[in-house]
This record gives C-alpha cells, sequence and structure tokens, in this order.
C-alpha cells in the first residue's frame, strides 16, 4: 500500500470541484437564455419578411393576369404616401376590376401584415432601382416594376437587413420585376 494514499480522501467530489461544475453550467444556461433573447426578434422579423414577400408575390400576379397594362389610369400604380384604390363591396370572388383588386389586396396586406404602414407601400414603373420620382408615371416602354412593402417595428434594430434603415423603426422588403 502507498503511504501517501489515504482511502477516505478520494471517496467523492471534493467541495471545489463541486464548485467548477456549478459554475460551469451556470455559464451554459446563462449562454441559453441570451441565445434564446436573440432568437425572439430574428423569428418575428422572419414571420414579417415571409408574410412581405407572400404578399407581394400575389400583387404581381395580380398585375400580371390584368389584362391592361399597369398605369396611373387604371389605379395600378402608386406612388409612396398615396392611398390605394378602394377594394370591392365583395373580395370574393376576386373582383374583375384591377383597381379593385388591388383594392382588395392592400386590405389583405393589412390584415396579414398587422403593422403595416401602407404609406410606404408603392408600385412604380422606374428605370433606377428605388428612385420612385417617376413613380406615377404610365410609360409603356419602362416595364419594370418596383414594388415595395413596409412594416415598422418597435426597435430599428429589430430589422434584421444588416443595413441601415431608411426610417428608423420601419422595415421594407422590395422587388423588381418584369412584367411583359
Amino acid at each position: 500500500m502507498d503511504a501517501g494514499f489515504a482511502p477516505g480522501r478520494s471517496a467523492g467530489f471534493s467541495m471545489i470541484e463541486v464548485l467548477v461544475s456549478l459554475l460551469i453550467t451556470v455559464v451554459g444556461v446563462l449562454g441559453m437564455v441570451a441565445l434564446q433573447s436573440k432568437a425572439i426578434p430574428y423569428t418575428q422579423d422572419s414571420v414579417q419578411r415571409n408574410t412581405a414577400i407572400m404578399l407581394v408575390d400575389d400583387l404581381v400576379e395580380i398585375i400580371r393576369s390584368a389584362p391592361a397594362d399597369c398605369t396611373t389610369a387604371n389605379s395600378c400604380l402608386k406612388a409612396p404616401g398615396s392611398a390605394f384604390p378602394d377594394p370591392a363591396a365583395d373580395c370574393t370572388p376576386s373582383p374583375s376590376a384591377l383597381s379593385e383588386q388591388i383594392g382588395c389586396w392592400a386590405s389583405r396586406a393589412r390584415t396579414l401584415l398587422p403593422s403595416a404602414d401602407t404609406n410606404s407601400f408603392y408600385i412604380c414603373k422606374t428605370p433606377t432601382p428605388g428612385d420612385v420620382s417617376a413613380c406615377t408615371t404610365s410609360s409603356t416602354t419602362n416595364v419594370d416594376l418596383e414594388i415595395q412593402v413596409a412594416w415598422t417595428v418597435k426597435n430599428a434594430a429589430d430589422c434584421m437587413t444588416g443595413a441601415s434603415l431608411t426610417t428608423p423603426g420601419t422595415c421594407t422588403y422590395r422587388l423588381r420585376t418584369r412584367i411583359k
């Protein structure tokens, strides 16, 4: 038997070992709590962004299915800050007039995206991305259609775009597409 070996001293964990393992466990749990607090805004942004993508896709299909070109005359184009056309009295089934279809779409957008900022929504034909100065043009030569939807968030940092916001607390989703 070894002279330095005492059978009673190796029979369990010492108080120091218990405290170290407790400290490691607490640090791990705190890390998971911090991760959870970051996951909530990302999840909310993801839900709102997916809703915005779905709404813009629906609007593009409404405009593509219209027999007439998208112009200001048929209330298809909408500048930022202007009002959407009135929806039909009954949106089911889909109304035949393009302006009423877009009005029904705007009404649905307000419902599906509760924090929607419809003043920042626009439907424009523009030659330059983001240039809404010619938003109300009815030119048929420029067929690039740009659609933007916007929603508000509590804090400007909750908009997970990674870029600086044009309006604090407002997130946007913008799509440019060629209609014809």
